[in-house]
């Protein structure tokens, strides 16, 4: 008699293993969550930012002078632009001004750093008092600066020509002190910037070096500056950005004058758009202004990201 055994089935293998579930974000929380929180978030930005942006680029090619009709006119803004002498001059002035404000802020701003970044008494006290230019109200503190060089200066420094009188209404050296300004409340950020950047070099890098007998600037030229390379880039393009952007340190000190004398783009934007009937013709004048930021911007950039390894 013969016997047969069964051999049990075994279950498939696509039922015995487990259904993959939805992927999930982080804590557990569905992606159609994340949605939620960024597509609002874009559509603000699109209708508050975008839409704006795209509106003022269409008046550019009219007449629109800020109310009533208006009619298209092509690229009759752009053209008069360059002929437009205040307009060149509003330009020179800030590029000039940026240029002088950018060199300032970085060597300024890098000298304290490293002294904030050595073991001196009070080391986070320092910090603080010197971050503290940053979340003041540049137009309060510039008023306060508009007292000093107009009234405190010409009495202080009473024996050098140039501060005899109101250094504000000087054609030729109101600008100094709107840079003075301005460096004053950018090297806050600017030391922040830095000190995060020292902070990242080993202390062991020091040590050998003094080993050799290396001086402190064979030390700063060989092994600080070079290992700061990024930050002093980041550093160096955020702050031509926003120097040529200036605007509330012109109003508080000498609201373009005398004259035109310190005019920049910005304030000449704000005041042929808003108060000179220019609506139309400012706006190509910020669009030109962008175009131009963000080339200078890029084009510097690269250069500084380019030149960090032979920093």
């Amino acid at each position: 008699m013969t016997t047969t055994t069964q051999t049990p089935q075994r279950p498939p293998v696509a039922a015995a293993m487990p259904r993959k579930k939805a992927p999930r974000g982080i804590g557990g929380a569905s992606i159609t969550a994340f949605y939620w929180m960024v597509v609002p978030a874009v559509a603000a930005f699109a209708f508050f930012h975008t839409l704006p942006v795209l509106v003022g680029m269409f008046f550019s090619f009219t007449n629109y002078a800020g109310y009533g009709d208006w009619r298209f006119v092509g690229l009759s803004n752009y053209i008069n632009l360059f002929r437009d002498d205040r307009a060149i001059g509003a330009y020179l002035f800030s590029f000039g001004f940026a240029i002088v404000a950018t060199i300032l802020t970085n060597v300024i701003a890098l000298l304290i750093a490293m002294g904030l970044n050595a073991k001196i008494v009070g080391r986070n006290f320092f910090r603080g008092v010197f971050f503290i230019p940053y979340v003041l109200a540049i137009l309060i503190v510039g008023y306060i600066f508009q007292y000093m060089f107009s009234n405190s200066l010409p009495k202080i420094l009473v024996g050098i020509p140039v501060f005899r009188d109101n250094i504000l209404t000087n054609p030729d050296w109101a600008w100094t002190a709107i840079v003075v300004l301005a460096v004053w409340q950018a090297c806050a950020f600017a030391i922040i910037i830095y000190l995060a950047g020292l902070q990242t070099i080993p202390q062991e890098l020091y040590e050998a070096a003094s080993l050799d007998g290396a001086s402190a600037m064979r030390q700063f030229r060989s092994i600080t500056f070079p290992l700061i390379g990024a930050f002093f880039t980041i550093n160096m393009v955020l702050s031509l950005k926003g120097f040529l952007q200036v605007f509330d340190h012109i109003v508080a000190l000498t609201n373009g004058g005398p004259g035109t004398a310190t005019e920049s783009v910005t304030l000449l934007i704000f005041k042929g758009g808003f108060a000179g009937g220019e609506f139309a013709y400012q706006t190509a004048n910020a669009v030109i202004f962008f175009i131009v930021i963000t080339v200078v911007s890029l084009v510097q950039f690269r250069f500084l990201q380019s030149r960090e390894a032979d920093f």
